[in-house]
């Protein structure tokens, strides 16, 4: 098993490396719309996090050796389901093609201003 860690994602606030890879696998714990060059400042409306989120799994992916065209599953947390079309979008043009399993799954809160959370599972290219 390897822990994952970049700088071009935002560092875990908590007890959890940013991805672990084991058998082939990268498991990306959940990734918000937070700017690591940038964490406090303000992360934008719902189609901006997701952008931002996906970046930050990007470079999580990239870190152990894989990409967004590798993921075979994501789970997308929001706090407002009305959301679903803004993020789907935003999501829709980071993705292209590549359509992995995925659900949308709506939640309570985050912290601070955030109202998306990504997570990945993906392979090694």
């Amino acid at each position: 098993m390897k822990k994952i860690s970049t700088t071009n994602s935002p560092t875990p606030a908590g007890h959890y490396s940013q991805a672990v890879v084991y058998g082939g696998v990268v498991y990306v714990a959940g990734q918000l719309g937070s700017d690591p060059k940038n964490p406090g400042g303000d992360p934008g409306d719902a189609g901006q996090q997701t952008r931002q989120a996906l970046a930050n799994v990007a470079a999580i992916l990239e870190a152990a050796g894989s990409r967004l065209d590798c993921v075979i599953q994501m789970m997308i947390y929001v706090t407002d389901i009305d959301m679903w079309g803004e993020v789907n979008e935003a999501y829709a043009e980071v993705m292209g093609s590549h359509k992995p399993a995925r659900a949308i799954v709506p939640v309570k809160n985050f912290k601070d201003r955030y109202v998306i959370e990504v997570v990945a599972i993906a392979a090694l290219a």
